[in-house]
């Protein structure tokens, strides 16, 4: 993309609504427009962050078996009243009724729905194991939508639902879905450490919530700072495996950490003292288990091999994914810009050409940007007719990682600069090597 022909309307000044970081540098770098009080377009630049994080998203739960489907997000009131939460969900949940005077509801999460599905197709246990999600929009009305992304009231958000015939089998999916947030978040440049955490209106005995630390934190937490020397690298899981499985939820649920509604006091004065951790948390996601209660009340049920009808053990997995892009840049900022890591970046390199209309850095600039695409990478060419100082705090202000610099001086010398955003550090080398460099970075991801 070529930054002359790009939809990116910069602020110079902040909102004064922006509260918070990722809100003011969302609203800045030029990624969001609120519409209304928690409801935002996404403008090209958090579109493409937003399509990135969704295809990581993608790619994590196909690699642990899970099919995606996409349910509408206005759902009947009547499977809500069958489940028994529509009277007590609260104001949160947006109410309709159409013109013939029918029920509705804007979906908030769809327990009810995917499992509606479940029962209209499934009903032998050799159909199981089987997890569906999607990646929906989702409505909650918030009675205070403030922190941009963060606290809105439409979001974006993946949710997924197992069904299994045995609560063994369906701690087995929990697991499952534990190890395959971790190595998401990891692929995105976050450390999102689980917590012990309370199920709310989901219901159900066994939820963790994936927390990233931030001073702006919606959540106050208290953890065992071993967790955070915690990481799950590169190593290869088996998702079939329940052994391996559940060997990674020990190994990162093992020490304590949890939000303020589940804390324990006496339990958090075992750890010892120089370990002991009192923090601010962004939630990015949670999992749950809450066996048949829906099953029951939805009539979700399976033949058994001996021939008898039973109903699945179920749970849910969110990951908010709007609210990603919000927590990304929260972690991840200075008193420039945004800095995004690698895995997320809307762009993957930016090129930067000091003097537009110079024939060697204009021919030079073209020549790195047709590299990079050549070889399947996302640059964004800065070829506007702009002074130097305006071109880098655009670069730096939209935070993408690395940022080639083209000028006479360097042309002559046959060397760019190549600048990395994160540590500020610059250094000189001929373009085609520069161009090597960023293609080795991203094929090692």
């Amino acid at each position: 993309m070529r930054l002359s022909r790009y939809f990116l309307p910069v602020l110079k000044e902040t909102p004064a609504e922006a509260q918070i970081a990722s809100h003011r540098l969302m609203l800045r770098a030029g990624m969001i427009k609120q519409q209304q009080a928690g409801i935002y377009s996404w403008l090209p630049m958090g579109f493409k962050v937003l399509r990135r994080i969704e295809q990581i998203v993608h790619e994590e739960q196909a690699r642990a078996g899970h099919l995606a489907i996409q349910m509408p997000t206005l759902q009947s009131a009547d499977l809500w009243r069958e489940s028994g939460r529509y009277d007590g969900y609260g104001e949160e949940m947006l109410r309709i009724t159409d013109r013939q005077g029918r029920d509705m509801l804007y979906s908030p999460t769809a327990e009810e729905m995917v499992t509606d599905i479940f029962r209209a197709h499934v009903s032998s246990y050799k159909q199981l194991p089987l997890t569906l999600y999607q990646i929906q929009w989702k409505f909650r009305d918030e009675i205070r939508p403030r922190f941009g992304v963060m606290r809105g009231r439409e979001f974006l958000m993946k949710d997924g639902y197992n069904f299994d015939l045995s609560k063994e089998d369906a701690l087995h999916a929990y697991n499952r879905h534990l190890v395959s947030y971790l190595r998401t978040y990891e692929r995105m440049g976050l450390q999102a450490i689980p917590m012990r955490a309370d199920s709310g209106p989901i219901g159900g005995d066994y939820t963790h919530e994936f927390l990233v630390l931030a001073e702006t934190g919606e959540s106050e937490v208290f953890y065992d700072s071993e967790i955070t020397d915690l990481t799950f690298g590169d190593r290869e899981i088996d998702y079939d495996d329940v052994a391996q499985c559940q060997s990674v939820l020990e190994e990162f649920t093992s020490r304590y950490a949890r939000t303020d509604e589940t804390h324990d006091e006496a339990a958090f004065n075992e750890v010892p003292e120089e370990r002991r951790r009192v923090a601010r948390g962004i939630e990015v996601g949670q999992i749950f288990y809450f066996g048949t209660q829906y099953s029951e009340a939805l009539g979700a049920s399976v033949q058994t091999p001996d021939g008898s009808k039973v109903p699945v053990h179920m749970g849910s997995h969110g990951i908010g994914v709007s609210r990603l892009v919000g927590a990304l840049i929260e972690a991840n900022h200075d008193e420039k810009g945004i800095i995004w890591p690698e895995g997320v970046t809307p762009f993957h390199v930016g090129i930067v050409n000091l003097k537009q209309g110079d024939v060697s850095c204009d021919s030079a600039c073209e020549a790195i940007y047709r590299a990079f695409l050549d070889h399947g990478l996302d640059p964004l060419y800065d070829d506007r007719e702009e002074r130097a100082g305006a071109k880098f705090a655009t670069m730096d202000l939209i935070g993408l990682p690395w940022r080639i610099t083209v000028g006479p001086r360097g042309i002559a010398a046959n060397k760019v600069e190549l600048t990395c955003r994160r540590t500020g550090e610059s250094e000189e080398m001929p373009a085609e090597e520069a161009v090597e460099k960023i293609v080795g970075i991203y094929e090692g991801l």
